[in-house]
């Protein structure tokens, strides 16, 4: 197996190529780009799997006044259904005012103010890692809630899956399409027809019941202050069917053209999809009479060592039988789509991130483009954060729900906003823009307006009701992590302004010296002289820091024995530092000679095992980080290949250059190559 250069791979590049195949070309990425039915299953996963917890969670919260709090489920639901559509309606505003795939973050920056922006792009950032997180947390509970015997394996399982999804991820953008669009459709056509089949058999006169029905729930007895909390916790935790709706926004660069109109059509079908199947899970929590607690042990008679069944197995239990065929096919497609929700982010949390890279808040790296043309750097750094978050909440989905949302309802509100700013500058009698788009301009503001409204008020209750409960913690994280980005941007803005090119940079250094550090006299070294002799500097000079006296007298008769082609120069270290002495030498010679420029040659060996590293070039890489601070030096490493180094290039030693010429005999591997005959070297 070669390279596109002849060479051998090395055994990571061949791992490499088989986990995210063989790299694509510049000029491959408009086939990457993606048609609405690939990019309903990438962009809508997350907002799609919500509706598998989020009615669990609603209906759960509810339960913790009792069994009679339930009677406010469908009240609940409604809201939440009405605030989806009118998000999703809101977000079709964006897309066409700002396709450049900004998202939330570009909207807050150019109408609100740098400072919104960042929070903004901060409260996505940390939504994505709890996307992540919370996905494959419910992930693993649904495959729990089949094989309850797995449940030790709770942390195991949720680390390894984010792995696989990285891996697919990194294979590419159509390649990650194909492998989730199979399940997430399976999981809308599962879920619809089970919801079908229960409300058939509900109008029929057997309607489905759920085996947790025979349980009652221990509730609280609440103040009317409580009820009304709960209430409101219970719709904040439906909410969060509305998480991932924002990530259509981020990706519209990733769609075939016409972009703005597939990325919209893609977030109409989708918004309509989980509005359908949210609901549809509620009435059918309802009907089949699903007790879910909070705390296992507060079901009655409820085994409580036991994981309790999700809400979707106890609902396709009861509508196709437990341990019937669509009901282990409904809980195989729900942990799928549920685990592959977590690729919304991974679309998302890249692309967001190359923005900001490109924008100067976030390093550079994470606008390259790998191998298989995404933003690999984003994707890695999104999965270690994951894996991070689950091992530290041990891939609790009660515990992780509770930090989620809030970062998502932050961008909501600010980029709501600033469309209505957006939509009110357009309207301005000076803004010069046609008929038709202020019309357009005025339906906008009236949408975007009620969406502000709205999402302003989820997050105020979102933050009371969820604030307690550990979303304190993403309260201190978006500040921190919004301060650290501008941190980034005034570094960078720093950096631009200290090397921009101004008028009083001269040109025309007064001298040109070559210095080649020697420590011993070996093939190395020797490689470095012809080097720097081939270079046709003005002056050349072998330079040995001479620690003892004894070795620099060796040095010295051995270089006059061997005819070397350049003065060897000793300089004395009395306290056994090397980059001081070279420094000092330098110096030296600019006072005597001029504002010369120099150039230090250090031979570094180039090594094939990871453990020969700690055992060659320590010094040679220490000199040249001391060095390259002295102004006006530059440094020049000169390989030479180890034999070990074969396991990386395919290939031995080398002859050293100028050998042939110098009239030397050519040794490789030990052995007397035939030299031909010809000139000796000019040097």
């Amino acid at each position: 197996m070669s390279d596109e250069y002849g060479e051998n791979p090395d055994a990571p590049q061949i791992a490499k190529r088989i986990l995210i195949g063989d790299p694509l070309t510049s000029e491959q990425a408009d086939h990457q780009l993606l048609p609405k039915k690939m990019a309903l299953p990438i962009f809508a996963s997350d907002a799609l799997s919500s509706v598998a917890y989020g009615p669990q969670e609603m209906l759960m919260t509810l339960a913790l006044g009792g069994l009679a709090f339930l009677t406010f489920a469908p009240w609940v639901a409604a809201c939440v259904v009405v605030l989806l559509v009118v998000v999703v309606l809101s977000y079709r505003q964006l897309i066409k005012a700002y396709p450049s795939g900004g998202g939330d973050y570009e909207v807050a920056s150019k109408n609100l103010g740098e400072i919104p922006g960042v929070v903004v792009a901060a409260a996505l950032l940390v939504d994505y890692i709890l996307t992540v997180s919370v996905s494959i947390a419910s992930g693993v509970d649904n495959i729990i809630s089949a094989v309850p015997q797995l449940d030790p394996l709770r942390v195991e399982l949720a680390v390894g899956f984010v792995i696989l999804i990285v891996i697919v991820n990194l294979r590419g953008v159509r390649e990650a399409s194909t492998v989730f669009a199979i399940p997430t459709y399976l999981f809308i056509g599962s879920v619809g027809l089970m919801i079908v089949t229960g409300l058939v058999r509900t109008l029929l006169g057997d309607a489905p019941i759920a085996e947790s029905a025979a349980y009652q729930i221990q509730g609280e007895h609440l103040a009317d202050a409580a009820i009304i909390l709960l209430v409101l916790r219970a719709f904040s935790s439906g909410c969060s069917a509305l998480t991932g709706v924002e990530a259509v926004s981020n990706g519209v660069q990733a769609f075939r053209a016409p972009k703005i109109r597939n990325a919209q059509l893609t977030l109409v079908m989708m918004g309509s999809i989980a509005a359908l199947l949210f609901a549809g899970l509620t009435a059918m929590g309802l009907i089949t009479n699903v007790h879910y607690a909070e705390n296992a042990c507060d079901l009655v008679g409820f085994d409580c060592s036991q994981p309790q069944p999700s809400v979707m197995a106890q609902i396709a239990a009861a509508t196709f039988g437990a341990g019937s065929f669509p009901f282990f096919v409904i809980q195989a497609v729900t942990a799928c789509v549920l685990l592959l929700a977590a690729n919304t982010a991974f679309n998302g949390f890249p692309l967001l991130g190359a923005v900001l890279a490109r924008d100067g808040y976030a390093p550079k790296s994470l606008n390259t483009r790998g191998d298989r043309l995404v933003f690999s750097n984003g994707m890695i750094v999104l999965g270690v954060a994951a894996i991070i978050v689950l091992v530290v909440f041990q891939a609790n989905l009660t515990t992780l729900i509770q930090l989620y949302i809030i970062g998502v309802f932050v961008s909501f509100s600010l980029g709501q906003i600033g469309m209505v700013r957006h939509w009110k500058r357009m309207l301005k009698p000076d803004s010069g823009v046609s008929a038709s788009d202020r019309q357009s301009a005025k339906v906008g503001l009236v949408i975007n307006t009620i969406g502000a409204t709205l999402t302003v008020f989820v997050l105020v209750i979102v933050t009371i009701t969820k604030f307690t409960h550990g979303a304190y913690l993403v309260f201190i994280a978006i500040p921190v992590l919004a301060f650290l980005m501008m941190g980034v941007k005034r570094y960078y803005r720093d950096v631009e302004h200290e090397i921009a090119v101004d008028d009083v940079t001269h040109f025309g250094a007064q001298g040109d010296v070559a210095l080649v550090l020697v420590n011993k006299l070996q093939k190395p070294v020797v490689k470095a002289v012809e080097y720097a002799v081939a270079a046709k500097h003005r002056k050349t000079l072998a330079i040995h820091v001479a620690v003892s006296a004894e070795d620099a007298s060796a040095l010295q008769k051995e270089w006059h024995d061997h005819l070397m082609p350049i003065p060897l120069v000793i300089v004395e270290s009395p306290y056994r530092s090397f980059a001081q002495p070279v420094a000092g030498f330098i110096k030296k010679y600019r006072e005597k000679h001029g504002s010369s420029v120099v150039t230090v040659y250090l031979p570094q060996y180039i090594v094939g095992h990871w453990w020969e590293s700690f055992l060659h070039n320590r010094r040679a890489r220490r000199m040249a980080n001391q060095l390259m601070l002295v102004h006006g030096v530059s440094i020049t490493l000169v390989p030479w290949l180890l034999d070990s180094s074969e396991l990386i290039y395919g290939r031995r030693s080398r002859p050293l250059p100028g050998q042939e010429r110098a009239g030397r005999p050519v040794v490789v591997n030990g052995r007397r190559a035939h030299r031909p005959e010809g000139p000796p070297s000019e040097g």
